[in-house]
C-alpha cells in the first residue's frame, strides 16, 4: 500500500519510475564492469581503471551504452532506454565496477589470507594474531600454522580449483558488516543529498561528464562542438603515443610523470616527502569547473604542508620528518588532517541543522517536510542508518573488539571520514577519495596503541586493509552523483534505491565469484602487486610492533591538533561572514593525501588557466571554451579504455596513466 501512494505521489509530480528493462541492462552492464574491471587491474595491472570515483571503466561502458541504444533505437523506430533509464543503468555500471575495485573486493579477499600466507618465524605474525582471529573470519584455520592451502593456493595457484566450502562462512561473515556499512552510505545519501544540493548548492563536478552522454541535447551540442573534439585529440593523442611506446620504444615517449625530489638534492629542500608532478588532462578537465577560491586553496594547501618539512629541517628539527602510519605524509600533518576533519564536521552538522531537525520531526511523524523524491523515505532512512552503524559495531565486537573501540572504529570511520569524503566530490570534484588518517589515529591521541590489547589491533588490521586505509572507490559518492543527476532527466529518485541495492548484491557476488578464481588460476604472487600484497600487508605491519612491544606517540602531535583545530574553526568563521576570503578548510583537511599528491599539479595548471581566462577574456569565454575541457577527460579516459581493451586482448603492456 505505502509503495503505490509513493509510486502516485511521484506521478503527482511529474517524475519518471523504475523500468524493469533497465533493471535488467544494469545488472547486464553491472556483471560486465566486474569482468573487465577485475581481469584489467589484477591480472593486466597496468591500468587501474576503476579507482576513481569517476572512472574510465563506467565512461566506457555508458559510451558503449549509448551506442547500442542508439542503434536498437533506430532498428526498432522507437527509443529503446529513455535517459532516465539509461542513467539507471549507468548507476549500477558505475557501483559494480567501484565493488569490484578498490570499493571493497580488491581488498576484502587478500586481506584474508595475507596474513596467514606471509605470516612466518621472523616478522612473528603467527604468534601475535592468530590467537585473535575468530575461526569465521577468515578461509584458514587460526590455530594452525603458516601458509595452509586456502592461503597457499591462492597466491601460488592451484590451476583454477577454488574450495568453495572453506570461503563460504568468512564471505557471509563479512557480507554481513559490508551490507551494514552499505545501508550508513544509503542513510548518507539520502539525507545528506538535499543538505547539500538544494540548501547549499554544491555543483558536484563528476555529474558532468555522464550528463554529456545521457542527455540527448548535450550530446549532439558536444559531438558538433570543435573545441570539444580540439581537447579530446589533445590527450587521446598524447596516450595513444605512450602506448605504442610500450610496444615499440622506437616510438618516442611523451613524458607525463616527474618526481621533485629528484631536483631537490640540497638540505633543507631534500626534506620534503614524496612530491610527484603527474599531468593529467582529464583531471585539468574536471578542475577547470571547480571555484576559483578552491582550486588556490587545494594547491596552496598542498604546498603548505611541503614548506613545512622544509622549515623544520631548516630550524633543525629534522627528528619530526617521521611518516604518519601507512600514508604518504608527515605524523605532525596527519594530525593538523585529523583535527581539519573534526572541525569540518561539526560545521556540516551545524549549517544543516535546521534542515536535520525537520528531518527528525518527520521521522517522528511531527513534520510535514515532503521527502516523497527522496532516495528513501526520511523515517526509513534514519532507521536503516541506525540499524546498520549498531550492527556494524555489533559485528565488531563479536570479532573480538572492545565496545568502546567499536563504537570509536565505526562512527569515526562513517561519521567523519566517509562524511568528508563525500563533501570532497559533492564540492571539490575530486576525482579519487583518500585520506590521512585511521580512526585508531585518533584513539592515539588518549591511549598509547598497545594499550589497545592484541585483540583489538588483530581486528583493525584486517578494519584498516578492508575499510579504513584506502578509500577509493567509496560507494556514497556515485549514490549522491546519481541523484543530483537524476534532476537533469526528470528521474525519481526513489526509483534509484533497488536498482542501487541489486547492483551492490550482484557486484559483490559477481566480485567474489571472479575474483576468487583469479588468483587460484595465476597466484596472486604474478597479479597485481599492490592489491595482494601491499594493502593487506601494511595493514598488519603497522600493529605488530604495538602487539611485540612499545607505541608512545611523540607528545607534539596534540599541539599539531589542537592548532589545526583552531586553524580551521578560523577558516570556517571567515568564509562564513567574508565571501572575498580565499582559503577553503576542505583544501585543509585533503592538504597531505593521495589525492592531493596525484592531482596537485593539475589543479594549479586549472587553477592558472581559468584565472587568466577570467580576468582576461570574461565569463562568457569561460564558458565557450568548457567543451574543449570537456573533451580533455573524454580523451584520456578513452584511451584507458582503449589501451586496457588492448591488453585483455594481447597481453601487450598498457601506458601509464596518471592517476595512480
Amino acid at each position: 500500500m505505502q509503495l503505490q501512494k509513493a509510486a502516485a505521489a511521484e506521478r503527482e509530480i511529474g517524475l519518471k519510475d523504475l523500468s524493469l528493462r533497465a533493471v535488467v541492462v544494469g545488472l547486464l552492464f553491472g556483471i560486465g564492469a566486474v569482468l573487465i574491471v577485475s581481469y584489467a587491474e589484477l591480472v593486466v595491472k597496468e591500468i587501474q581503471i576503476a579507482i576513481c570515483q569517476f572512472n574510465p571503466a563506467a565512461l566506457g561502458l555508458l559510451a558503449v551504452l549509448v551506442a547500442l541504444n542508439g542503434l536498437l533505437s533506430h532498428l526498432l523506430r522507437r527509443p529503446f532506454l529513455q535517459p532516465h533509464e539509461v542513467l539507471i543503468v549507468y548507476t549500477m555500471t558505475v557501483l559494480s565496477a567501484m565493488i569490484a575495485s578498490r570499493g571493497l573486493m580488491e581488498k576484502l579477499l587478500p586481506a584474508l589470507v595475507a596474513i596467514n600466507y606471509f605470516a612466518n618465524p621472523q616478522n612473528r605474525w603467527a604468534e601475535a594474531f592468530f590467537p585473535h582471529i575468530p575461526k569465521w573470519l577468515v578461509p584458514f584455520d587460526p590455530q594452525g600454522m603458516e601458509a595452509q592451502p586456502p592461503a597457499r593456493y591462492f597466491y601460488e595457484g592451484s590451476k583454477g580449483v577454488v574450495i568453495w566450502q572453506e570461503w563460504l562462512t568468512p564471505l557471509l561473515a563479512w557480507a554481513l558488516v559490508v551490507a551494514a556499512v552499505w545501508a550508513c552510505f544509503l542513510t548518507i545519501a539520502t539525507l545528506w543529498r538535499r543538505q547539500w544540493a538544494d540548501h547549499e548548492k554544491l555543483n558536484f563536478p563528476l555529474t558532468q561528464p555522464p550528463l554529456q552522454l545521457i542527455e540527448p541535447a548535450n550530446r549532439a551540442n558536444l559531438l558538433r562542438n570543435r573545441l570539444a573534439w580540439l581537447g579530446f585529440a589533445l590527450s587521446a593523442t598524447v596516450f595513444f603515443v605512450n602506448g605504442l611506446n610500450r610496444l615499440y620504444p622506437v616510438i618516442p615517449q611523451i613524458r607525463v610523470a616527474w618526481t621533485l625530489n629528484d631536483y631537490l638534492m640540497e638540505r633543507p629542500f631534500n626534506a620534503i616527502i614524496f612530491t610527484p608532478v603527474y599531468t593529467s588532462y582529464a583531471a585539468v578537465g574536471f578542475a577547470y569547473f571547480l571555484p576559483t577560491q578552491l582550486l588556490f586553496s587545494l594547491w596552496f594547501f598542498f604546498w603548505l604542508t611541503r614548506v613545512q618539512d622544509i622549515l623544520l629541517s631548516w630550524l633543525g628539527y629534522e627528528h619530526m620528518l617521521i611518516n604518519m602510519p601507512l600514508y604518504p605524509t608527515r605524523l605532525y600533518i596527519g594530525y593538523q588532517v585529523l583535527g581539519a576533519y573534526l572541525v569540518l564536521v561539526w560545521f556540516f552538522w551545524r549549517a544543516a541543522l535546521p534542515y536535520l531537525k525537520q528531518v527528525f520531526a518527520k521521522t517522528v511523524k511531527r513534520g510535514d517536510i515532503d521527502d516523497r523524491n527522496e532516495l528513501m523515505p526520511y523515517h526509513a532512512a534514519v532507521l536503516v542508518g541506525l540499524v546498520g552503524l549498531s550492527v556494524a559495531i555489533g559485528w565488531g565486537i563479536k570479532a573480538g573488539l572492545s565496545p568502546l573501540v567499536a563504537v570509536v572504529e565505526f562512527t569515526v570511520y562513517l561519521g567523519v571520514v566517509v562524511l568528508v569524503m563525500a563533501r570532497s566530490v559533492a564540492e571539490g570534484g575530486l576525482m579519487m577519495t583518500e585520506t590521512s588518517f585511521r580512526p585508531i589515529d585518533l584513539m592515539r591521541l588518549f591511549v598509547p596503541k598497545h594499550q589497545l590489547g592484541a585483540r583489538n589491533l588483530t581486528i583493525l588490521g584486517f578494519l584498516d586493509a578492508v575499510f579504513t586505509r584506502d578509500l577509493r572507490g567509496l560507494l556514497v559518492t556515485p549514490l549522491l552523483d546519481s541523484l543530483k543527476m537524476s534532476e537533469k532527466v526528470n528521474l525519481s529518485r526513489r526509483a534509484l534505491l533497488l536498482p542501487s541495492v541489486l547492483a551492490m548484491v550482484v557486484g559483490f557476488v559477481a566480485a567474489a565469484i571472479y575474483q576468487l578464481k583469479l588468483p587460484y588460476t595465476h597466484g596472486a604472487l604474478t597479479m597485481y602487486w599492490y592489491a595482494y600484497q601491499g594493502n593487506p600487508r601494511w595493514a598488519f605491519e603497522d600493529h605488530i610492533g604495538s602487539i611485540l612491544g612499545q607505541d608512545n606517540p611523540p607528545a607534539y602531535i596534540r599541539g599539531f591538533f589542537v592548532a589545526s583545530v583552531v586553524l580551521t574553526y578560523g577558516m570556517v568563521v571567515m568564509r562564513s561572514h567574508f565571501w572575498w576570503f580565499p582559503l577553503h578548510p576542505l583544501a585543509y583537511a585533503l592538504s597531505a593525501s593521495w589525492t592531493l599528491i596525484v592531482f596537485w599539479s593539475p589543479i594549479f595548471v586549472a587553477w592558472l588557466v581559468k584565472g587568466l581566462i577570467l580576468r582576461y577574456a570574461g565569463v562568457r569565454a569561460f564558458h565557450h571554451y568548457a567543451p574543449f575541457f570537456v573533451g580533455l577527460i573524454y580523451g584520456e579516459f578513452f584511451m584507458a579504455v582503449f589501451w586496457a581493451v588492448h591488453s585483455l586482448l594481447t597481453r601487450k603492456p598498457a601506458p601509464f596513466f596518471p592517476w595512480p
